[in-house]
């Protein structure tokens, strides 16, 4: 177990590598000069290049490339062009909103799909099975912010039951802080919640039509030991796979859900830091979603050796 888990790290560090790589000249080669927009709209050709050189961005690219690299194994993501104050510091301001938020929407995604889709495997052709088949169409269909705000019609226009906008942080107490995260979090996770539910029917369909399950059934088991000790426990690693796939679902979405919700996170970050070509802010935050994402599939491949031993070796 041990060695499995630390193959799985060690294949971590290229990914990383590739993603910086990716990150750096990407944003090198779009179209547009942050020293002009630092400039200014009025500012000669001189004050341009100053602000370039004063940036370092009149060096050559892998001059660049280099020194960044060097910051960064240093845990220095460079300093903001616009605020002047370092990357670091203005995404761990930013960074409650956002872990709240991804944190509060995969609860209650897996935590509603999982028993959904469980009840349309058992009760698979009926009410259940259809109507939860619909909800999975309709998801997937209906986009994140379109959702918002439809959810912010109903529940914070005409039933005037939560806020429309804003973040309270936990500090200022449990239930604010909880009232402002529902309608993100549901918004958020509509799309996330029907995937689970049709991939945890769809794996455990497979199951129950397995000779042990029978045999479970024939024994007169009950009906919630079969489902939740036998046939979930077996198809767990399909249903896993689909929430760490997921979570690339919520990091894409948090940038629409916060604008739409006003909340101060990293993704309204993202979109300010896009809209000003603030490179070091854009570089910082990708690395970070990239980071989180390959820390999550970490997490889903050491659970795999624990769900299915055979996958160890």
């Amino acid at each position: 177990m041990t060695a499995y888990i630390l193959r799985r790290l060690l294949a971590t560090l290229p990914v990383m590598a590739v993603v910086a790589v990716f990150v750096f000249f990407l944003l090198r080669i779009a179209p547009g000069d942050p020293a002009a927009i630092i400039a200014g709209e009025d500012a000669t050709q001189e004050a341009i290049n100053a602000v370039r050189a004063k940036l370092g961005l009149d060096r050559p690219v892998l001059e660049q490339f280099a020194l960044w690299l060097w910051r960064l194994a240093q845990g220095d993501l460079g300093v903001s062009i616009f605020s002047n104050l370092p990357v670091t510091r203005l995404i761990a301001q930013r960074l409650e909103p956002t872990v709240a938020l991804t944190l509060s929407t995969l609860f209650v995604a897996v935590a509603l799909a999982i028993p959904v889709g469980v009840v349309a495997a058992w009760q698979v052709r009926k009410l259940a099975d259809r109507l939860v088949m619909i909800f999975a169409v309709l998801g997937f269909a209906v986009p994140g912010f379109l959702a918002a705000y439809v959810l912010i019609y109903i529940f914070s226009v005409q039933l005037q039951w939560l806020p429309v906008q804003g973040y309270r942080p936990i500090a200022g107490g449990l239930w604010p802080f909880i009232e402002g995260l529902i309608l993100p979090s549901i918004a958020l996770g509509v799309t996330y919640m029907a995937l689970i539910a049709r991939i945890t029917r769809a794996s455990m369909l497979e199951v129950l039509s397995q000779d042990y399950i029978r045999t479970a059934n024939s024994k007169g088991l009950a009906t919630r030991r079969v489902l939740l000790l036998h046939a979930l426990k077996n198809a767990a690693v399909p249903i896993v796979t689909v929430i760490g796939i997921g979570i690339a679902l919520l990091i894409s979405g948090v940038v629409i859900t916060e604008t739409v919700f006003n909340i101060p996170g990293l993704g309204r970050l993202t979109v300010d830091a896009v809209l000003k070509r603030d490179y070091p802010i854009v570089q910082g935050l990708i690395l970070v979603f990239a980071a989180a994402k390959v820390l999550v599939n970490l997490v889903i491949d050491i659970s795999y050796a624990f769900l299915d031993p055979r996958i160890r070796y």
